[in-house]
C-alpha cells in the first residue's frame, strides 16, 4: 500500500490591534511594573481590566492599582512546553486572584514540579528583565516564600489610579499561530502526487458527473465518495479574481498581484491561483491561463496568460 502522506503546517497571523485608554493603561502599566484593574459600580476589581462590566454591559474605566502578589486559584501542570510559551521548562499554568483584585489572571508559574503547586499557594510576579508594554511583561509568577497559603481573600489593597503614564503604549501585535500535521487521506494525496508529477487531477462524481479540483473524496453536491480520477487542464479560464494591495508577513511576493479562482479546463470546480506575466490592471474574467512550474515546488507557483482569446462569458458562468 501506498504511505500516506503528512506534512507539518503551520497557520500564522500577526494581528495589529489599537487600544482604548483601559487597556493602554493596563500595558503601560506593566511596563512600569504596575498592575491596573478597574472596578465596576457594583464594586468589584477587574483584573485584568476590561472597557465593559460582564454583568451590566455598561462602560467602565474606573482603574485601580492592584497589588503584584495574590493566591492561585486554580492550575494545570504543563510537562512539554512549546515554542513560545513564557516557560521553556515544565510549568503551571495558573489562575491567579491578586491581592484587591477579585477575578483571576492566567499566566504562568516557575515550579520544580506539580507538587509544588496548590490551591492557595501565594505567588508573586516576576518581571521581564526588558519590560515594552505587553502581558509579557510579566515573565511569569514565583511562589512567594515570605508569605502563607491563603484559604480565603486577602484584604483588598486595590487603590485608585489615573492610569497616566510617559510615552503610552497605544497598539499592540497579537501573533496567532497554530501548528498542526496534516494528513490529506487518499483523494487528496493522489492529487498531491500528481502534482509532483506536474500533472493535475480531479475526481469525478458517480452521480452528477462533475469533475472535482482538487478532489475531496466525495462529492460536495451528492455527498457520495468519489473514485473515479480524471486529468484536467493544465489550461484553465479565470472566472473571477482579486488585486491584493497588502504584503503579508513573510511573503515574497511584492504587491499588488492578483489571487484569481481559475476553472481547469475539464474541472466543474475552480481552484485558487496567483496569476502573474501581465499587468494587474490587464488580469480579467474570462482570461486564459496556464501553470508555470518551478524547480523545487510541488505545484505550479503561479499561472500566466496563454495568449489565446477570452473564454466566452457563458462557459464558466456556473464557476462564479
Amino acid at each position: 500500500m501506498t504511505q500516506p502522506l503528512r506534512a507539518p503546517l503551520v497557520v500564522e497571523f500577526p494581528f495589529t490591534r489599537s487600544l482604548g485608554p483601559v487597556q493602554s493603561a493596563f500595558l503601560t502599566g506593566l511596563r512600569e511594573r504596575t498592575v491596573l484593574g478597574v472596578r465596576t459600580r457594583a464594586g468589584q476589581v477587574l483584573v485584568p481590566p476590561v472597557e465593559y462590566d460582564p454583568h451590566t454591559a455598561e462602560e467602565i474605566g474606573d482603574l485601580v492599582r492592584v497589588g503584584t502578589s495574590g493566591t492561585v486559584t486554580t492550575w494545570a501542570w504543563n510537562p512539554h512546553p512549546r515554542p513560545g510559551q513564557p516557560l521553556a521548562t515544565p510549568f503551571a499554568w495558573v489562575l491567579v486572584r491578586l491581592d484587591g483584585a477579585d477575578t483571576a489572571l492566567l499566566h504562568a508559574l516557575d515550579a520544580p514540579g506539580p507538587g509544588a503547586v496548590r490551591t492557595g499557594l501565594r505567588v508573586r510576579i516576576r518581571w521581564a528583565a526588558t519590560r515594552t508594554g505587553a502581558i509579557t511583561d510579566i515573565a511569569c509568577f514565583v511562589p512567594d516564600g515570605t508569605a502563607t497559603d491563603h484559604r480565603a481573600p486577602p484584604p483588598a489593597t486595590a487603590v485608585p489610579h489615573d492610569g497616566v503614564f510617559d510615552d503610552p503604549v497605544t497598539g499592540i501585535l497579537a501573533p496567532a499561530r497554530l501548528e498542526y500535521t496534516h494528513t490529506p487521506g487518499r483523494a487528496q494525496g493522489a492529487h498531491l502526487r500528481a502534482l509532483a508529477e506536474r500533472r493535475i487531477t480531479g475526481e469525478r462524481c458517480p452521480l452528477c458527473r462533475k469533475v472535482h479540483v482538487p478532489p475531496r473524496g466525495a462529492c460536495p453536491t451528492c455527498g457520495v465518495a468519489t473514485r473515479e480520477e480524471v486529468a484536467v487542464g493544465p489550461r484553465g479560464t479565470v472566472t473571477t479574481f482579486c488585486v491584493v494591495n497588502i504584503k503579508a508577513r513573510n511573503l515574497a511576493i511584492e504587491v499588488p498581484y492578483v489571487y484569481a479562482h481559475i476553472a481547469l479546463d475539464g474541472a466543474d470546480l475552480a481552484l485558487h491561483g496567483r496569476i502573474a506575466g501581465l499587468p494587474c490592471d490587464q488580469v480579467r474574467m474570462g482570461l486564459r491561463v496556464e501553470p508555470v512550474w518551478v524547480p523545487g515546488l510541488r505545484h505550479p507557483d503561479h499561472y500566466r496568460p496563454t495568449g489565446e482569446p477570452d473564454a466566452a462569458y457563458d462557459t464558466y458562468k456556473e464557476l462564479l
